[in-house]
């Protein structure tokens, strides 16, 4: 969710900063800050509340000089939206940028007022700081305050800490929220997300739970979770700078849709060939796990819980294996039997997504077989703690609404059921031949699906008006409707609902008038006469219906009907074609509706905490 960036260095870093936290608006804030100390070792101190061109703005009105700096975007938790909740916060010499949520707080809020501090914030934050500013009065050592304060700390952190008396360092600590070092010359820094420092590096190392840093303009020195000095490994960077640019398009959800195709196509390069999966693809040691996996459990949060909910047919029809899909928020938190030979099989866009990072390290105590993750962002939590990390390649996702994250993760997971099926013997040669080639064509079926952009962008003027929308599908496309449906509300605010096509007369039929949009995911498969019966069901109680189907599906468009005809490709693929259409029609829906497409309200990219 909220952005961090810090840095010791030789030269004048409030632009550094500012650019850092530019390139992590796409995580979702309401309010940005930065500090630095000047070479009088003054602290100056700026908060905005909204984007972070406001405070951008504000600091080129009054420059802000020095070679050692923090800055953060807030998106808020405790305390409303304002400059008086945004970071840092400060307590005498000290300033403090922390995401996460401090859960015992109240009770350090209480004892620091008894010792005579005073609040200017409704935040959890605040607490951290005073608690610095109070252990610095019996020692002269910030990195050693820092590690007594995070013992009294109960919650998820990433916090940096400067001192305005000693500006030649920072100290960060991390639990439960990522933080990263990234390695200059004669300089260093700090965030929570390496593509806030591409522009000055592409050296990092990532802190591992539980670790604390002290970093100079020519020194790191990292202590793990028994206060152990440790080597953290370093990762050379190979994203692409201009990644958090538009360029020709509107929005990065725009461009993001209209980059699956070559997402796709990285996705598959090197684990599949002309007619055979490539098992060793996944990783060492993946073969003698897989091969004796009997059951998978799925753990995911939103548009990721919706690519499992796909992916669980494809493994139980492809590969003959049981699959359970569950929210990981519901996942951590009830009793559960674990299954013999059971593969934990996490799904996240960046790897921190809080309840499923808990949920991994719940199941490592519950004694499956194996975990692994499907995820984006090499480095991230996920794929350091999990057993197997098999990457989607998706490229830097910026917008809040996910789109090539999911259509690649489908992609990544029914290449894991081949090679499945393919180790316990329930695919043979001529399926897996028919499972790499319907992939193989995908890119290139999506580039046809996108020359439908114009038509679904006439098709959304039907939505101007709507409030409600109600999305349908049977077997695999369910999940797709499920997505869809999300995928309206997150960014055009209309209230949307996904339901399987045979539940209609079980209550959603009650709501179905003329004024109530029905989308309905319908390619010929051995579901489509069951769904036609559905779809009638709609029409019967006047019910505005659009079909999106192949020419093979049979329907034709009447009063109270439009089709939308989609091109025929390979049923087990099409979950993943047909998701194309109802990203475009989301995104064109939004712009109708004149919302923020890339940032909608209230919502975060990278969800950190609970």
């Amino acid at each position: 969710m909220c952005g961090i960036v810090g840095a010791v260095a030789q030269r004048d870093v409030a632009e550094i900063l500012i650019n850092g936290l530019h390139r992590l608006e796409y995580r979702g804030y309401d309010s940005a800050g930065l500090a630095v100390v000047n070479e009088k070792n003054e602290l100056q101190h700026v908060r905005r509340l909204g984007k972070v061109k406001a405070l951008d703005e504000a600091v080129e009105q009054t420059p802000l000089l020095g070679g050692t700096g923090i800055a953060h975007t807030r998106w808020a938790t405790h305390g409303e939206p304002s400059e008086a909740n945004a970071h840092p916060h400060l307590s005498g010499n000290f300033a403090v940028v922390h995401n996460g949520i401090i859960e015992n707080y109240e009770e350090l809020r209480q004892l620091l007022i008894e010792r005579g501090y005073i609040f200017l914030s409704q935040t959890d934050t605040e607490v951290i700081v005073h608690l610095i500013h109070w252990e610095m009065q019996n020692t002269n050592n910030l990195l050693h305050a820092v590690k007594q304060v995070v013992s009294q700390l109960t919650g998820a952190y990433g916090m940096v800490v400067m001192d305005k008396n000693d500006p030649s360092h920072l100290v960060a600590a991390r639990s439960g929220s990522p933080l990263v070092i990234g390695l200059g010359i004669g300089e260093n820094f700090l965030a929570s997300d390496q593509l806030a420092l591409l522009s000055v590096t592409r050296r990092f190392i990532f802190l591992e739970e539980g670790d604390i840093a002290e970093i100079t303009r020519r020194t790191v020195a990292i202590y793990d979770a028994t206060g152990q000095r440790v080597e953290r490994v370093v990762h050379e960077s190979n994203l692409e700078n201009d990644a958090t640019e538009k360029g020709k398009f509107r929005h990065f959800m725009q461009k993001e849709i209209f980059e699956q195709p070559t997402a796709l196509i990285n996705t598959m390069e090197g684990r599949i060939n002309h007619n055979n999966v490539i098992i060793e693809s996944i990783g060492n040691g993946a073969k003698d796990i897989l091969k004796n996996v009997e059951h998978v459990q799925i753990v995911a949060c939103g548009t990721s819980y919706n690519s499992g909910m796909v992916a669980r047919y494809w493994f139980e029809s492809l590969a003959g294996i049981s699959c359970d899909v569950e929210i990981a928020s519901e996942f951590r938190y009830r009793k559960f039997v674990t299954r013999p030979n059971s593969l934990l099989l996490t799904l996240s866009q960046s790897g921190e997504t809080a309840d499923t990072l808990a949920a991994l390290r719940l199941a490592k105590k519950k004694g499956y077989m194996a975990t692994m993750t499907i995820c984006n962002v090499a480095g991230s939590s996920l794929v350091r703690e999990s057993d197997l990390a098999f990457m989607t390649r998706a490229g830097v996702e910026i917008g809040v609404a996910s789109t090539k994250a999911f259509t690649t993760q489908l992609a990544t997971m029914l290449i894991l059921v081949a090679v499945i099926g393919k180790l316990n013997g329930r695919i043979n040669d001529e399926k897996e031949k028919e499972i790499v080639n319907a992939l193989q064509s995908v890119p290139s079926e999506i580039e046809k699906a996108l020359i439908f952009d114009k038509k679904i962008e006439k098709l959304a003027e039907d939505f101007a008006e709507k409030h409600h929308t109600l999305f349908l599908g049977r077997g695999e496309f369910y999940p797709i409707a499920m997505e869809a449906a999300l995928k309206l509300k997150e960014i055009s605010y209309i209230h949307a609902e996904a339901y399987a096509a045979g539940e209609l007369k079980h209550g959603p039929l009650a709501l179905i008038d003329g004024d109530m949009p029905v989308i309905v995911v319908a390619p010929t498969n051995d579901l489509l006469e069951k769904l036609k019966s559905n779809i009638e069901e709609v029409r019967a109680r006047g019910g505005q219906l659009y079909v999106f189907a192949d020419k093979e599906a049979g329907f034709i468009e009447t009063d109270g009907m439009k089709i939308i005809t989609m091109l025929t490709v390979n049923e087990i693929v099409a979950p993943i074609f047909y998701t194309i259409p109802m990203q475009l029609l989301a995104y064109h829906v939004a712009l109708i509706k004149g919302t923020d497409v890339d940032q909608p309200r209230n919502l975060a990219k990278s969800v950190t905490v609970e």
